[in-house]
């Protein structure tokens, strides 16, 4: 019997055809339906990207200006949604916290059965609005503090740091965040938005499959390593003690987080762009030991296993700088990614066929099954 070939993990796998984005390993480029990230996150709100993921194209001022009052509309969370996360253990996880936020969600949603494509665009503004104040109010509940109600004068990005801290910070840190909302927001068949289509495919509602998303960009070989650079940062400590450090990882040959990617092979090109946002934070919050760090463990992965940083290494400390508990960096990476893991359910749909691939079996060949008599 000629033994199949098995692709572990999909791996060079095409699973669908997509416009929402495109993924070039050859130039280390990134678009979103057509337009480069980085140019995105230089020239753009993340309001404009989010539009664009989910309309297909950048909106005219007008159509800019409709879609934020929309958005600022629907803002708000339930007085019963607080009273569910009153109730969450202090010590959970806010990953775990928010995929059941969504959930909970999708039970009170009024559109929350219907699976056509008009109600799920709705549902899908309303996920992209609620879910930063539901993140923001997991934060400050955990602590023993109110939550704080969103302000319609805001913008997205400005209007979290008010639900989450009570004031907005410099223009310019500001900017950073939005802009790490832009390059977060998308990245074509990863894992999580794999996931949201599978369990789009089936018929399900959005909010079941955003909620399988959340779960699957909990892990940390996905969203969780923006987490885990923070945590890896603060071992290191101090820049003198990062040469050894990372020698000391690679010779036990130990994942280092933040480094390499499943596509990217000589750069994401993502990281250009974070970089020069995390070291105008660094600027502002007297960040420089975390620079040095970051800058040593960059040069000896280079050098001694040519491999480069992803996205999480730069956006981890840039949130950490910003005020962020680091628990609640993957979070924040759900608030942008809501608008992609959208974009691609609505493309599911349009063209749907049940994600069902195969498997090679590998057990016992079949066997008669004997009574419990006969086994002693």
């Amino acid at each position: 019997m000629t033994k199949p070939e098995v692709h572990k993990g999909l791996a060079g796998v095409l699973a669908d055809v997509t416009a929402v984005s495109k993924v070039m390993p050859e130039t280390n480029s990134l678009t979103y339906r057509g337009y480069p990230v980085q140019d995105l996150a230089d020239q753009c709100s993340f309001e404009e990207v989010a539009y664009l993921l989910l309309e297909g194209e950048l909106p005219t001022r007008k159509q800019l200006n409709a879609f934020k009052k929309a958005e600022v509309a629907e803002r708000g969370i339930s007085r019963a949604l607080v009273r569910v996360i009153e109730e969450f253990p202090r010590k959970a996880h806010p990953m775990d916290a928010i995929r059941t936020a969504v959930s909970f969600m999708g039970m009170e949603d009024p559109e929350g059965q219907d699976t056509s494509l008009e109600a799920t665009r709705r549902k899908a503004l309303r996920l992209y609005a609620k879910i930063p104040t539901a993140i923001a109010a997991i934060a400050r509940i955990r602590k023993g503090q109110r939550p704080i109600r969103p302000k319609a004068e805001l913008g997205f990005s400005e209007n979290i740091f008010h639900m989450f801290f009570g004031k907005v910070p410099e223009k310019q840190i500001v900017k950073a965040f939005d802009a790490s909302m832009t390059l977060y927001a998308e990245h074509s068949f990863n894992a999580s938005t794999f996931t949201a289509r599978t369990v789009t495919s089936t018929q399900a509602d959005l909010h079941a499959a955003i909620t399988a998303g959340i779960g699957a960009l909990k892990g940390p070989l996905h969203g969780g390593a923006n987490e885990a650079v923070m945590h890896m940062l603060k071992e290191v400590g101090t820049p003198a003690k990062a040469r050894g450090w990372i020698d000391d990882k690679l010779e036990h040959r130990a994942l280092v987080m933040g480094f390499g990617h499943r596509v990217y092979r000589t750069g994401d090109s993502r990281v250009p762009t974070m970089a020069k946002y995390r070291d105008q934070v660094a600027k502002l919050r007297d960040g420089g030991t975390w620079l040095e760090i970051s800058a040593i463990l960059a040069e000896e992965m280079l050098a001694k296993k040519n491999i480069h940083p992803n996205l999480d290494f730069p956006a981890g400390p840039a949130y950490y700088m910003m005020g962020f508990e680091i628990d609640f960096f993957t979070p924040l990476f759900v608030a942008s990614r809501i608008t992609g893991w959208s974009a691609h359910v609505l493309e599911q749909m349009q063209d749907n066929r049940l994600i069902r691939p195969l498997s090679q079996y590998v057990g016992e060949a079949e066997r008669p099954v004997t009574p419990i008599r006969s086994r002693g």
